[in-house]
């Protein structure tokens, strides 16, 4: 089994998207689809099932990727040890997220990367998360856990860690947005709506609102998810956020999820760094922390 089929795989398996794993790898998708074909040969069974649009895992393909992802785990800290001997790794990671990640990804990534790499300091800078790529190529942070963007800039290498819904959300006290929420039929247009300012988040609210023709009224432009719940906790609008900012919000059960029809298209979060320092030790511990199953 080729090492490097293993690792195209495995970055596959997480992007689910050709695309965006050939860009990642610096691969063309011929290459990369027949890697894939070849280690389907190699296993004598499907390990995706692709259509036009969607590619997702098989049962077969998701135990694949368990085991590759392990012993590529372990071959990147042989590696290391091989190459440093006893000397521990040291030094200093600048890390940048939102609020919001800073304690639901964050806080498992970070225990075992200092239990494991102690003498190693991490300097957490939280804001905007729409400021993340701008603060990895102005070279203000090593690392950034952020939503990948549409158009990934070329120096920038993104590690997919979850895949997390878009929702709208609405407030759950009575008032003039919920009167208006209780009209049949919904009148979108009506509706006041705080948005992020810039960002992923922004541009998935942008795209539903053109895909119904829809201008919406926006109430207010805002730097931040926690401040968009806040916002419709009070009763000032609905609002746009991932899913997960609701689940971590100390006022998450003041807002609840607006139904909506499509979906919102939902964003890819994870790590993002220069390219320039992939082999970077430091940076190679703590993506291979990130990445470990938990």
């Amino acid at each position: 089994m080729d090492f490097r089929h293993l690792e195209l795989f495995v970055h596959l398996s997480q992007s689910l998207h050709f695309g965006h794993t050939a860009d990642a790898l610096a691969v063309s998708p011929s290459t990369l689809s027949r890697a894939i074909q070849r280690l389907e040969q190699e296993v004598s069974c499907e390990l995706f099932t692709r259509d036009n649009r969607t590619v997702t895992l098989t049962d077969a393909g998701l135990r694949l990727q368990q085991f590759a992802q392990g012993w590529l785990n372990d071959w990147q800290l042989l590696k290391q040890e091989l190459k440093h001997g006893d000397e521990s790794l040291q030094g200093r990671l600048r890390v940048y997220c939102s609020v919001t990640a800073s304690y639901f990804l964050l806080p498992g990534i970070l225990e075992r990367f200092r239990s494991r790499y102690p003498r190693l300091e991490i300097r957490l800078e939280t804001g905007d998360p729409a400021l993340a790529i701008d603060k990895i190529l102005d070279d203000e942070t090593e690392l950034a856990i952020a939503a990948r963007p549409d158009a990934l800039p070329a120096k920038v290498h993104f590690i997919n860690l979850q895949t997390v819904p878009m929702v709208f959300i609405a407030p759950t006290t009575s008032g003039p947005v919920s009167d208006l929420l209780e009209q049949k039929p919904l009148d979108w247009q009506r509706l006041p709506v705080i948005l992020s300012e810039q960002g992923v988040a922004r541009k998935r609210a942008n795209q539903w609102f053109k895909s119904k023709g829809i201008s919406p009224n926006i109430y207010a432009e805002v730097a931040g998810n926690e401040a968009i719940i806040g916002m419709v906790a009070l009763g000032f609008g609905i609002g746009v956020v991932p899913r997960v900012v609701i689940d971590h919000s100390p006022m998450g059960d003041k807002v609840r999820v607006l139904s909506a029809s499509p979906a919102l298209k939902s964003i890819e979060v994870g790590v993002c760094l220069l390219k320039k320092r992939l082999d970077d030790p430091l940076i190679q511990a703590f993506q291979q922390t990130a990445l470990e199953p938990v």
